[in-house]
């Protein structure tokens, strides 16, 4: 029976191997944000002097919001996969980020709803500067759904507090 247990054990263990294409998919996908950010840049560039000045804020609004989004995807990746996959081997290379490898999964809640919030916070100032596009149900909706990401930042945030400090005592 033994035998049994440390052939499931090593089962379970491996099974964490099953991960790794979701995180590949991951970087696939910012490679698609990439493309898709340098053809909103291109778009700015070329369309420079027949564009409005909202036209351009809503554009360099885009550019950060698709960069928050491969942010968040580049921590998922990075965390995720030291947190239940691997350690990655960097050799201790002179560019590797100081929180990799320390970022647990309280950590991890943290920065994925900051860096929602974010998105969130860009993509209701887009939806404001063009307002005349929105019914105020709409821009109503918007702003109740970034509240609710804000309130969920904050209930992660106390709840971590909770939790850490009862570790302490």
């Amino acid at each position: 029976m033994p035998e049994l247990e440390r052939a499931m054990e090593k089962l379970i263990f491996a099974s964490r191997w099953i991960l790794a294409p979701f995180f590949i998919g991951l970087l696939v996908a910012m490679v698609v944000l990439l493309f898709k950010f340098l053809k909103e840049l291109l778009d700015l560039i070329l369309n420079i002097w027949t564009t409005t000045d909202y036209d351009v804020v809503i554009s360099i609004l885009t550019l950060v919001d698709t960069a928050l989004i491969a942010v968040l995807l580049l921590i998922i990746v990075f965390s995720g996969y030291e947190s239940f996959v691997s350690r990655i081997n960097t050799n201790d290379h002179e560019d590797r980020p100081a929180w990799m490898g320390k970022v647990g999964f309280s950590d991890l809640k943290l920065k994925l709803i900051g860096a929602i919030v974010a998105i969130s916070a860009v993509e209701l100032l887009k939806a404001f500067l063009v307002s005349q596009n929105y019914t105020d149900s709409q821009l109503a909706w918007k702003v109740g759904i970034h509240f609710t990401f804000v309130l969920s930042g904050v209930l992660f945030a106390v709840t971590d507090y909770i939790a850490e400090s009862s570790k302490r005592k």
